[in-house]
């Protein structure tokens, strides 16, 4: 097979790497996201978005005071944003933080979703339909629902969900909406939760494609010598 028929294969072949990480929370937010990014190690891969619900009335000091508590750049997110490997994007207090198929972030200021905007599951769900199987959702301490219906989103296309468990949440709101869905892949305590996102992201595993992997392998291998 020659260099070209190589890559174009390659193109073929799904990217079993998870790379695209969004966070939402809101009361108790701000210490379980600075436990979760604190622990992450400088060179972790992914992108990470995230959502945490703040009043709209005041500026919002949390990219600041983020980057401060880990080693990864914390920024708040800005229209056109390209998403890039190891950056944290804080939304925009009152604006919907969106991410585009291309790998670029849009804000949106589109009707209040559970009450809230930005809210979870507009990230969720804009996210779960442009990476699909590349994307994971993480659910924090919080009141009431938001980020249930963007939890299906993230599953159906193929994602992982984390949920935080009761014991280690301020509020259990969010994440128990999320649970009781049935489309949580792990409920972790808080502390668990950066070395698992560590794991799904960094050893880029195939297990869990290794049967497609091997179907499309067969396919190619009869056109090629049969």
């Amino acid at each position: 097979m020659t260099t070209k028929q190589e890559q174009g294969v390659l193109s073929n072949i799904p990217n079993a790497a998870l790379k695209v990480v969004a966070i939402a929370a809101s009361t108790g937010g701000l210490k379980a996201i600075s436990e979760v990014l604190s622990a992450l190690p400088s060179d972790f891969p992914a992108a990470i978005t995230v959502v945490q619900h703040l009043s709209c009335e005041y500026r919002s000091y949390m990219a600041e005071i983020l980057s401060q508590r880990t080693a990864l750049p914390v920024k708040q997110a800005e229209e056109g944003d390209r998403l890039r490997p190891g950056n944290v994007y804080i939304a925009l207090s009152g604006r919907h933080l969106l991410v585009n198929p291309n790998g670029t972030l849009s804000l949106s200021d589109t009707p209040k979703v559970n009450f809230v905007r930005p809210a979870a599951d507009n990230l969720f769900v804009s996210l779960a339909s442009s990476f699909k199987s590349k994307a994971i959702a993480v659910v924090l301490t919080g009141k009431k629902s938001d980020g249930l219906l963007g939890v299906v989103a993230i599953k159906n296309h193929g994602g992982i969900v984390i949920a935080q468990d009761e014991a280690t949440s301020e509020h259990f709101g969010m994440p128990k909406s999320a649970i009781d869905t049935g489309k949580v892949d792990f409920i972790l305590p808080l502390q668990a939760i950066a070395s698992t996102l560590s794991e799904l992201v960094m050893t880029q595993k195939v297990v869990l494609d290794q049967r497609k992997y091997s179907a499309f392998f067969r396919r190619l291998n009869t056109k090629i010598f049969w």
